[in-house]
């Protein structure tokens, strides 16, 4: 019978709801999605969509390594974002923590996201 354990780390925001920052099963990590908060603060970063989106990654791989794992096992990523003209930024970033073969990924869309967050991201990584 799989385990549901529930990761948590201090290198990524704190969920901001009733959920872990992922949790992980025998075969997989299932991460939440992640925004750009400021850990110190709790608040949405300064910056760009470039500097957001390089937040969100990192704070995506430190997650994964709290799990034991690694940005390069992901199998999965989804990313929202609030304008969709902002897709080949996030792309430029995106080439810097994911290599090919690069994970299947879904890119959209949405009206807004938490805390007025123009990116999250989450993902399914093996372990």
């Amino acid at each position: 019978m799989q385990q549901r354990i529930p990761v948590i780390t201090p290198e990524a925001p704190a969920a901001i709801g009733p959920y872990s920052q992922a949790v992980r099963t025998d075969s997989f990590l299932f991460t939440s999605g992640i925004i750009p908060i400021d850990i110190q603060t709790g608040g949405i970063s300064e910056g760009s969509i470039e500097e957001h989106a390089h937040l969100v990654f990192r704070y995506l791989s430190a997650v994964a390594e709290a799990a034991g794992t690694c940005l390069a096992r992901a199998v999965k990523v989804t990313i929202f974002l609030t304008d969709i003209a902002h897709f080949q930024q996030v792309n430029a970033v995106y080439t810097q923590y994911f290599n090919e073969p690069y994970p299947a990924r879904t890119a959209l869309q949405v009206a807004a996201l938490p805390k007025g967050a123009m990116i999250e991201v989450e993902a399914v990584i093996l372990l």
